[in-house]
């Protein structure tokens, strides 16, 4: 079991903050037998297809953080064209735009965002963003389906 002094200084008080002043509608609990992973729930946006869903994701703090970005990845299924079908995201602070600067919070909130704005021209998942593209209605329907089957 990893002791709380093994960890870093920061990392101790981003989840101090987390939990005492949490994001509206994200959730982010680190696993009791490991404080570098986290349970995540994010509620989809209102006035989304993914409104009235509640997403689970995981969150790593890799050893290299806040030098490097965290590992998140949905655990629960979505139709959305920048997550793929293992629950990779595709998102700029995750990857070459990371910032020691940022924090699980900004990241959290940059995730909940990509549930209100898909970027279907930088997919991760192709099919999705062809039809995000060519048919927004139903791609929009889609993920509305996905939500109310996987995400409640």
């Amino acid at each position: 079991m990893a002791s709380q002094s093994a960890l870093p200084r920061r990392i101790l008080k981003e989840t101090q903050r987390l939990m005492g002043d949490p994001v509206p509608g994200i959730s982010a609990t680190p696993y009791v037998d490991n404080l570098r992973y986290f349970s995540v729930a994010i509620e989809g946006p209102s006035d989304t297809a993914y409104e009235l869903g509640i997403f689970q994701l995981e969150l790593f703090l890799p050893s290299e953080y806040p030098m490097s970005p965290p590992k998140v990845r949905f655990l629960t299924k979505i139709y959305h064209p920048n997550v793929d079908k293992l629950g990779r995201i595709c998102l700029d602070i995750l990857k070459d735009k990371w910032s020691p600067a940022l924090q699980i919070r900004t990241v959290l909130l940059s995730i909940q965002a990509l549930l209100s704005a898909p970027n279907p021209d930088d997919p991760l998942d192709n099919g999705v963003a062809e039809v995000w593209k060519t048919d927004e209605a139903r791609a929009l329907r889609t993920a509305k389906e996905w939500t109310a089957q996987f995400a409640r």
